[in-house]
């Protein structure tokens, strides 16, 4: 472990492309796609993540005594609350209802992606104090900027108790995930839940197949521009239906084709020559993480199909542990994926608002606890005595 007599070096730096891929990934490792240096650097090559979208990129990188870079983390100085999912809106318009300035805030996290992952990236090699390192620097760098607040989201639970440890205050919420109890296949996936669940997952995914519709996974050289060209109409539809706006452009797109095409799993849906959907995952090491999703077709099922049932076909096939199918959803349930506890961390500056949250937080967390056990109570898998 470092010592007292130890120099280390921590700076900021305003792109991601200002640290070497090999010295970024060194400390990110191999589980995680999102915390890659080619995920995070898509989103700043393609301008979807800058200044200009508020999203100012301000990175944490930590070098020993010898110069070798040992930590770093993925840091934004944030002029909105979009693109996060964890809402502090309330807490925006407290503040400033009581004459603050909640705006600017700094955000440790990936953009656009409610995925469970590190965000302190430390080498593993490297002292485990640099973890501590890299959260003074946070807070160091909150006073510097004079921001109303930091926050931490998505951590691991590991590194969400860190924080914790040091002061934040720690949130909760809930997503819903698929996990691979050993399968061989979708039927024995099947076989573990209640006949009338298991007869209505096989009645949907037939109904898919009998409105035409084939769905395939394409990854590595498989996916064309063509396939990123149609995904990318599929994920503005989806916008387009939701009264929303993209966060993220077509270029993103091409240059995670170009840098991730081994890690993307793209389910594509096809009625004859056209493509009519599509469903873009990531994989990890033990988990795929579904992320955007689009169609220009109704058709009864088929996000369903696209989005839980493929993935979860994509997962035995390849022994991953986990399916993590995003945001929201307790309509996932049915469909074998439970909830879960998700994470998140926070640093407020002024004590009387700090106070506020925290007692906020702590009937949240209350809450959360009570929705999950209740929502686990719909579970679709059966007993093992009864059916």
């Amino acid at each position: 472990m470092p010592d007292g007599n130890e120099k280390i070096t921590v700076k900021v730096v305003a792109s991601i492309g200002d640290v070497s891929a090999a010295d970024w990934d060194a400390c990110a490792g191999s589980n995680n796609p999102f915390v890659s240096h080619a995920f995070l650097s898509a989103l700043e090559q393609s301008g979807s993540v800058t200044a200009r979208t508020g999203w100012q990129p301000q990175h944490l990188v930590a070098a020993d005594e010898n110069g070798r870079v040992a930590a770093c983390a993925p840091m934004y100085l944030k002029s909105h609350s979009y693109g996060e999912y964890v809402f502090d809106w309330g807490w925006a318009d407290a503040y400033e209802r009581a004459g603050g300035n909640y705006y600017p805030k700094l955000q440790s996290a990936v953009p656009f992606t409610p995925a469970t992952g590190p965000r302190l990236l430390v080498r593993p090699d490297a002292p485990d104090s640099f973890h501590d390192v890299l959260i003074a620097a946070m807070v160091q760098l909150s006073r510097q900027h004079q921001v109303s607040s930091l926050h931490v989201t998505f951590p691991t639970k590991e590194q969400w108790d860190r924080f914790g440890d040091q002061g934040f205050l720690k949130r909760t919420g809930k997503q819903f995930h698929w996990e691979n109890r050993g399968y061989e296949t979708f039927d024995d996936f099947l076989d573990e839940l209640a006949s009338r669940k298991r007869k209505a997952i096989r009645k949907e995914r037939r109904e898919v197949a009998e409105q035409g519709v084939k769905l395939r996974a394409l990854t590595g050289d498989e996916i064309t521009p063509d396939h990123w060209d149609a995904f990318y109409a599929f994920y503005l539809d989806t916008i387009d239906r939701k009264w929303g706006r993209p966060y993220l452009n077509r270029e993103f797109f091409a240059i995670l084709g170009e840098s991730m095409a081994d890690l993307a799993v793209l389910i594509i849906g096809e009625e004859g020559n056209d493509l009519v959907c599509g469903a873009l995952n990531l994989r990890g090491e033990d988990t795929l993480y579904g992320r955007n999703w689009g169609c220009t077709k109704d058709v009864k099922y088929l996000h369903f199909e696209a989005c839980y049932y493929q993935a979860i076909d994509f997962a035995i096939a390849h022994g991953l542990q986990w399916v993590e199918a995003g945001a929201q959803g307790p309509h996932k349930i049915q469909r074998g994926y439970l909830p879960r506890e998700i994470y998140s961390a926070h640093w407020i500056e002024d004590p009387n608002f700090r106070d506020a949250v925290e007692r906020f937080v702590e009937h949240e967390r209350r809450e959360v606890d009570y929705e999950i056990a209740g929502l686990m109570e719909y579970s679709p898998y059966r007993n093992a005595d009864a059916d």
